[in-house]
């Protein structure tokens, strides 16, 4: 089983180092393929007065300081073309917004390292649409037909995060889950899942209670991986507090999804 865990944003040197201590279990766990997941910069945030991250500079030198003294494998978000290069000399997974999973330019330049490519998909799209960007990276690196074991061979994943329904919440379609994985390995991201994007006063809401039934349901229906924002304290998080896991509940919950996937 993959996992991507880690706090959603790099609140500080400090609070990273604190979760990345805190997951040390996940990394030493030979049944888990793990990535310390943390983001330099939120750029799709609702208002201006939101915090972003420590920018890339700084948030790349921290990510490769996790990855110097833990042995971490690390993902992070990159947003534009311009700054891929970059970020693939630290991280060993590129991973593009749900926003930006159309986006050609971002799609190539990723496929152009030989990093993994996490590609969540857009809350707007659906889950056979995903055909189309997963093609688009395969193209890139040599390969003509967008199946599994191209995208696994490749290196290219897909992340499932639910679907924009009525007004401010979201919907997992597990469906998905089955029509994804004709295209590439698939991953759940089951925290983002449970957000409500247009909550009051400007903030993303959510609901993180419901986080374990989806993901549990997502390991019964078959997927490859998980991604699951974690915090010591979700209601300080300066980004996605509402749909995090609690550091303290997700040894837990892995260890159910673990059971579910063995059966």
């Amino acid at each position: 089983m993959t996992l991507l865990t880690g706090p959603c944003v790099i609140e500080s040197e400090e609070n990273i180092f604190k979760i990345a201590k805190s997951l040390e279990q996940y990394h030493e766990d030979d049944s888990i393929d793990f990535y310390f997941k943390a983001s330099f910069d939120k750029a799709n945030r609702t208002s201006l007065e939101s915090f972003r991250g420590l920018g890339i500079d700084e948030g790349l030198r921290i990510l490769q300081k996790v990855k110097d003294d833990f042995g971490y494998k690390i993902v992070t978000d990159v947003h534009e073309s311009t700054q891929v290069n970059q970020v693939a000399e630290v991280v060993d997974m590129l991973q593009i917004p749900a926003f930006l999973c159309r986006q050609t330019d971002l799609l190539v330049a990723c496929a152009n390292t030989d990093k993994i490519v996490n590609i969540k998909k857009g809350q707007f799209l659906s889950g056979s649409a995903m055909e189309y960007p997963v093609l688009k990276m395969l193209q890139t690196r040599g390969c003509n037909e967008a199946t599994y074991e191209n995208s696994k061979k490749h290196g290219v994943l897909l992340c499932e995060r639910g679907n924009s329904f009525g007004y401010g919440n979201m919907v997992v379609d597990m469906r998905n889950l089955v029509t994804m994985r004709n295209f590439a390995p698939v991953i759940f991201d089951a925290t983002h899942s449970v957000q409500m994007p247009t909550a009051e006063n400007g903030k993303t809401g959510g609901d993180s209670s419901m986080v374990p039934y989806l993901a549990k349901g997502a390991a019964a229906v078959g997927v490859d991986g998980f991604f699951m924002e974690t915090h010591f304290d979700p209601s300080i998080a300066l980004s996605d507090g509402p749909n995090m896991v609690k550091l303290e509940e997700l040894e837990a919950l892995i260890a159910t999804i673990k059971k579910i996937q063995a059966i």
